[in-house]
C-alpha cells in the first residue's frame, strides 16, 4: 500500500515543481501572468466584430428570480440586485408584472429597445468600421448603429425605439452614450420599465478573443431615484458556419391566414 502511495505522489510532486519553476524568473521572483492578447482592427482598436450572445436569463428578469413555468431561474444582472424606483414607479412595475402576458411590448412584437436587445435570447452580429459599429440582431432583423466618428447626438427630443447611440474609445473600452428614447419598451419580461427620459452609458471591453464585458449605466430621473448599473458577459459564438437566422415575431401571427406550405404555387 505504501509503495503504491509513493508511486502516485512522486509524479504529482514533480509536476508541481515543474509548474512552480515555469512561473519563477531566473532571479527567483514569481512572474505575473502576461497580458491577454485581444484581436485588433486595422486602426489598432479592439476588434469586436463577430456573432455574440448572452448566456444569462436577463430577458426574463434582470433581477434574481426563481424558476416558473416557461421562465428559467437565474441570477440577476443588476448590480446590488436593487432597482431604485420612485414609489409611484414601483407600483406601476408591479402592475406591469401582473399583466405582463398582455402588456409586455415584446408580446406585441414591438422592438425590445436598448439595452434589452443586447440580452434577448437571440444572437447578434457586430460589424465594426473606424467610424461606425453596426449591430445586426436576429430578433426581427433589428439593425442598430453606433456612430464613432465624433458626431454629436441630433437635437431632440426624438422618440426612437432604439435611441441614438454615439460611441468613443477610452483606451480599449468602447463607451456609448444613448439618448432619444420613446417610453414604449421594457427592460425585461418582468415589467421593469422606463420613461422617454432614459439615458444609457454602455461600456464594451474585450476580456479576450471570445468574451466582452458589457456594462450599462441606467439613468431616468422621471422613474428612478438614482442611476443604477447592469453587468454581464457577451460570448462569441464559435460553432462551425454560425450565422444569424430569421425570427420575424409578427409573421407568426399571420400564419393562420397564409398557411405554409399551402402558399406554394401549383406545380
Amino acid at each position: 500500500m505504501r509503495l503504491r502511495l509513493l508511486t502516485f505522489l512522486i509524479p504529482a510532486t514533480l509536476l508541481l515543481l515543474a509548474q512552480a519553476s515555469a512561473a519563477t524568473a531566473p532571479d527567483g521572483a514569481v512572474q505575473a501572468p502576461g497580458p491577454v492578447a485581444i484581436p485588433r482592427a486595422p486602426d489598432g482598436k479592439p476588434d469586436v466584430s463577430g456573432i455574440w450572445q448572452v448566456l444569462n436569463t436577463a430577458a426574463w428578469d434582470i433581477q434574481d428570480h426563481s424558476a416558473q413555468k416557461g421562465v428559467p431561474g437565474g441570477q440577476g444582472v443588476v448590480e446590488g440586485n436593487e432597482i431604485p424606483y420612485q414609489p409611484w414607479a414601483l407600483a406601476r412595475k408591479k402592475e406591469n408584472y401582473a399583466q405582463r402576458a398582455d402588456v409586455d411590448p415584446e408580446a406585441k412584437c414591438y422592438l425590445p429597445g436598448v439595452p434589452r436587445l443586447m440580452y434577448m435570447p437571440f444572437p447578434f452580429q457586430i460589424v465594426q468600421t473606424p467610424k461606425e459599429l453596426t449591430i445586426l440582431h436576429e430578433y426581427v432583423h433589428t439593425v442598430r448603429y453606433i456612430f464613432t466618428d465624433g458626431t454629436p447626438h441630433p437635437p431632440g427630443p426624438i422618440a426612437w425605439w432604439l435611441g441614438d447611440s454615439r460611441g468613443r474609445w477610452e483606451g480599449d473600452t468602447l463607451v456609448v452614450d444613448v439618448v432619444h428614447f420613446n417610453d414604449a419598451t421594457w427592460f425585461d419580461r418582468a415589467g421593469n420599465f422606463h420613461s422617454e427620459a432614459l439615458h444609457l452609458v454602455e461600456r464594451y471591453r474585450l476580456l479576450d478573443a471570445d468574451h466582452i464585458q458589457y456594462d450599462v449605466t441606467v439613468e431616468d430621473p422621471k422613474v428612478f431615484t438614482r442611476p443604477w448599473n447592469m453587468s454581464m458577459i457577451l460570448y462569441r459564438r464559435r460553432e462551425k458556419n454560425v450565422q444569424l437566422f430569421d425570427y420575424e415575431c409578427y409573421g407568426f401571427d399571420w400564419e393562420k391566414y397564409y398557411p405554409y406550405p399551402e402558399m406554394r404555387p401549383p406545380q
